[in-house]
């Protein structure tokens, strides 16, 4: 038997002395990069929750700015909660159906800069009919469904969450 054991030799004492250092600090390196990539906001999105669904329908007349103050909500809340933890869907018919007009005042930036904010606006055909509304008074940011009060119950069998304004 030698000094160093049976079947080891001095170069395999060397190499091995030289890859515990190397191993060590590739070890600490990995461990801090990962802490730090999972630090940057946005960079780790697989863990990142899935958005919490809401629905929002918009069936009231827009007195006294009750369809601006609706989606002044929607801002407000997609600002202290984020954008990316809230699923937001609005689904607008009967009187309620104004408020994504392309030519409401009162709305219409708001929808336009809520839509680039991820909120989805959906319109009621049936209310369209009752007040011969075209396709072409709403945005390009306004889907059409056939029916108003259907999507919402539709939504909420999806696991939307119901939000009243």
């Amino acid at each position: 038997m030698t000094a160093m054991g049976e079947g080891r030799h001095e170069s395999d004492l060397v190499s091995s002395a030289l890859t515990e250092p190397v191993a060590m600090k590739l070890s600490v390196f990995l461990a801090v990069f990962f802490l730090l990539v999972s630090a940057v906001p946005g960079y780790a999105t697989a863990a990142d929750p899935d958005p919490v669904p809401f629905v929002m329908q918009l069936t009231r007349p827009g007195d006294n700015y009750g369809h601006r103050r609706a989606l002044l909500q929607i801002d407000k809340v997609l600002d202290d909660i984020g954008e990316r933890k809230l699923k937001i869907v609005v689904v607008a018919y009967e009187a309620g159906i104004h408020a994504l007009l392309a030519n409401n005042e009162e709305t219409s930036q708001l929808v336009t800069k809520l839509a680039n904010r991820g909120v989805t606006f959906r319109a009621c055909r049936i209310s369209m009919r009752a007040w011969n509304l075209k396709e072409e008074a709403f945005p390009l940011e306004v889907e059409f469904v056939p029916a108003g009060a259907p999507e919402m119950v539709r939504l909420q069998m999806q696991g939307y969450k119901y939000w009243r304004p």
